[in-house]
């Protein structure tokens, strides 16, 4: 793409929309457009020379207005949050639905030339992740379809819409499975925060109330793989410029445990913390890491951030957002900026 093509990113005010934006900008890319259903003072990061718009995508008026004249569309567009959110709101979850199809509808009306869909690890078979001992999810797991309920089912669902958009409209479209992404300026308190950014922001509470101990949601026995927000962002930008037709898993392959993840945090921290255990909270899949067979084939690279290093980079950021809030800094979040 041209670096005065418009390009249209949604769910901008949100972790990865924003981030990705900032690689935009410093990519070069100077005709920028941000949309989100959130009022600009929540947006996370919002840039002054981008064209700004809070726009509800649920409605078609609005995919239309935000698709027009876009060369390029990233749809990152969902209601979504960690288990504890999309396990309460599966309807809600679902009707994301309508922001993916008619997205899809006003980048054919307007002419876009290519899409980006951002799916999830949430789409693969729950019984291939039973398993405590992380099995490696390759793409053509996710049939037969047996989705996590909600979410996963309405991205799956847009996954099969855009495949269709490409092969009868010949729109050009890309679709990356997202594994746990986390990093700096991303949700970390208030219900949609993922599990390191929470377990993050626990134990800065736990080291800065002293009182030791953290609660982990289930056993602590769930596997996982978390990939830095660095990762993510170069690899939607890898995936949209590839030939790689199908859904591709962009995950990190390096899995652990809850615990582990704990363990990491509390050496961050240099502190160590009594664990309680509350069995009776969402905890999704038993087990999920990402195989990267595929896109290791397809692009010669797969997300490699160790978590260990994205860990720290992420504890340091959350630390500082928990103390400028503990000193009643308003709006700590979240950055404005012109510079690029």
């Amino acid at each position: 793409m041209s670096k005065n093509s418009k390009i249209l990113v949604t769910g901008a005010g949100g972790f990865i929309g924003g981030a990705l934006l900032s690689v935009l900008r410093k990519q070069g890319y100077q005709n920028l457009r941000a949309v989100d259903i959130k009022p600009f003072d929540h947006w996370y990061q919002r840039f002054e020379d981008v064209e700004n718009l809070s726009l509800d995508l649920n409605l078609r008026e609005n995919c239309e207005r935000a698709a027009e004249g876009a060369g390029e569309i990233y749809n990152l567009a969902a209601n979504m949050g960690g288990m504890g959110f999309i396990e309460a709101n599966k309807a809600l979850c679902m009707l994301s639905v309508l922001i993916n199809t008619q997205m899809l509808q006003a980048a054919l009306k307007h002419g876009t030339k290519r899409f980006f869909y951002a799916s999830s690890a949430c789409v693969y078979n729950g019984d291939k992740q039973k398993s405590f001992e992380a099995p490696s999810l390759k793409e053509e797991d996710a049939y037969p379809a047996l989705a996590e309920d909600g979410y996963g089912w309405e991205k799956l669902f847009s996954e099969r819409m855009c495949r269709h958009f490409r092969e009868d409209f010949k729109l050009y479209t890309r679709v990356a499975r997202f594994h746990n992404v986390y990093g700096p300026w991303g949700t970390w308190f208030g219900g949609r925060e993922k599990a390191p950014a929470a377990i993050c922001r626990k134990v800065v509470e736990a080291k800065i109330s002293g009182k030791h101990e953290i609660e982990i949601w289930g056993s602590g026995s769930q596997t996982r793989s978390f990939m830095f927000i660095d990762d993510c962002t170069d690899g939607i930008r890898k995936i949209m410029d590839s030939e790689i037709l199908e859904p591709i898993n962009l995950g990190s392959s390096e899995a652990v445990t809850i615990n582990q993840l704990v363990d990491i945090t509390e050496t961050i921290a240099g502190i160590k913390l009594k664990r309680k255990y509350d069995l009776s909270a969402p905890r999704g899949v038993n087990g999920r890491n990402s195989d990267n067979t595929l896109i290791k084939k397809y692009l010669g690279w797969e997300p490699g951030t160790p978590l260990r290093v994205g860990m720290e980079r992420t504890y340091r950021w959350i630390y500082d957002q928990f103390m400028a809030r503990e000193r009643g800094e308003a709006n700590v979040v979240r950055e404005s900026s012109t510079s690029r």
